[in-house]
């Protein structure tokens, strides 16, 4: 039977716990050796506590993290455990190639300490 997340738009990781106040990167997938992936969509979810002060994450590959969507606001995010933000492209993007890792860049993040758990959507080809 084939790999389904060749076949469908899938869950490809769900990573608990993702600091989102310090100012740094946060993997999120390792794409596999052997595959590329096409992320269609990520949702954010289960916050420990507010993210209001969050005004600007990136998600992607790279160092920055800056090849998927750039300046992401959740600051909206505001009641800890309830809250849900999905966010998709509008935008031509780049493919996550082969063995790269897609994560979550914090520039501007939570005011008040705060994790989150981030789920990664998409397919591989």
């Amino acid at each position: 039977m084939a790999n389904a997340k060749e076949k469908t738009i899938a869950l490809l990781n769900s990573t608990t716990a993702v600091d989102m106040k310090t100012a740094q990167q946060n993997d999120l997938y390792a794409v596999p050796a052997d595959k590329k992936a096409i992320i269609t969509h990520v949702v954010i979810h289960t916050t420990s506590a507010s993210l209001a002060g969050g005004t600007d994450y990136d998600l992607g590959t790279g160092a920055s993290c800056d090849t998927w969507k750039q300046t992401n606001d959740l600051s909206s995010l505001t009641t800890s455990g309830t809250d849900v933000i999905v966010i998709t492209y509008a935008t031509k993007y780049t493919i996550c190639a082969t063995s790269s890792v897609f994560g979550i860049y914090v520039n501007t993040g939570s005011t008040a300490a705060c994790t989150a758990t981030i789920d990664v959507f998409g397919y591989l080809i």
